[in-house]
């Protein structure tokens, strides 16, 4: 039954599109209907995911939801950019590597079953956000005394963000080549085909992204009604619906006893927002609007370092029990807290 509501609420996505665009309905209502109809699709992420890494692996099946999972997230930011929010930028980002890590992969740990879970990968994956989080500071640094959107710090952080680009390009590289290697079991007769996959998949991130796009342009309003700050607007509320797809895909695979997948799209994910959703923003932002520098606060930094340090001991054992995702889980609870107490510049 459970199944069947959520095949049905997909209908929600169109209905989000026409009230916005079609009536012109803003504010709290378009709000709830973007946030509604994010959820059914993820679940057809997460179906979609499951089924291609029945033909890849897990390893290769975190990477394809990722990928498709912060494709929305590009797309939100570019578009803030535009509208004069670098701040909101900059706090998503870090909202959505720190929710990624400890709500994700907490709320995976917590629903799922106790299995073991593959600590190489998500090691090495954990390691670039700590490379990340490191390289940030040359640009954050010199920011948290003056302008921090001051045309200097960008120059700064060019070739940060090329390096990064750089290094996840072949980290990428060699890890596809192992996991690809590694798999050899054939997938289940009632999986889907690998085209068909993806292509629900590649429907499924278009749809997610216009309906980010609705939902992102209400924020404003909404924040103003609850009367939070802008970074904590950013940092948590935009990070959550903009990563609604793949960390609902996570949630939904982990439910199913798929724990490896499950904890492997949760560090992909955040992999991929500090390695490369971030210094692509930066790169493309000139095109869309005033350039971003990568000048991160010092409550993101720490926060995103800490996250990682966080996942890193909880996966040493190669196990993930529904204890430590609570613990997962309480840590995202005091970040969160920690957002709203710094509140904006």
């Amino acid at each position: 039954m459970s199944r069947t509501i959520l095949w049905a609420s997909l209908a929600l996505t169109p209905i989000t599109l026409v009230v916005r665009y079609g009536f012109g309905v803003e504010g709290t209502a378009s709000f709830v209907l973007a946030a509604a109809a994010l959820a059914p699709l993820a679940f057809l992420i997460g179906e979609a995911t499951e089924n291609a890494a029945e033909h890849t692996g897990p390893g290769i099946g975190g990477f394809l939801n990722a990928s498709f999972g912060n494709a929305p997230e590009l797309i939100i930011a570019l578009l803030a950019i535009a509208d004069g929010l670098p701040a909101v930028v900059r706090g998503s980002i870090t909202g959505s590597v720190v929710s990624a890590l400890l709500l994700v992969l907490g709320g995976a740990l917590a629903v799922g079953p106790k299995e073991r879970v593959g600590r190489g990968s998500l090691v090495l994956q954990l390691g670039l956000i700590a490379v990340a989080v490191l390289l940030f500071l040359i640009p954050s640094v010199p920011s948290w005394h003056g302008d921090p959107e001051r045309h200097s710090l960008y120059v700064v952080t060019i070739p940060v963000a090329v390096v990064l680009l750089a290094v996840y390009a072949a980290v990428i590289f060699v890890n596809l080549r192992r996991h690809a290697a590694a798999h050899s079991s054939p997938p289940a007769e009632e999986a889907w085909s690998m085209k068909r996959a993806i292509a629900v998949l590649a429907a499924a991130t278009i749809a997610t992204a216009l309906v980010s796009e609705v939902l992102v342009n209400t924020l404003d309003a909404f924040g103003e009604a609850l009367g939070l700050s802008q970074f904590f607007v950013a940092a948590v509320i935009v990070a959550l619906v903009g990563n609604a797809a793949e960390h609902g895909g996570a949630l939904v695979t982990a439910r199913r006893g798929n724990q490896p997948l499950a904890a492997e799209i949760a560090v992909s994910s955040a992999a991929q927002v500090a390695v490369l959703v971030a210094p692509a923003i930066a790169l493309l932002s000139v095109l869309v609007g005033p350039a971003l520098p990568l000048s991160f606060r010092p409550i993101e930094l720490a926060t995103m370092g800490g996250s990682a340090l966080a996942v890193a001991v909880i996966v040493a054992d190669r196990r993930g029990t529904r204890r430590e995702g609570a613990v997962l889980i309480a840590l995202y609870a005091l970040a969160a807290t920690s957002f709203y107490v710094a509140g904006d510049r």
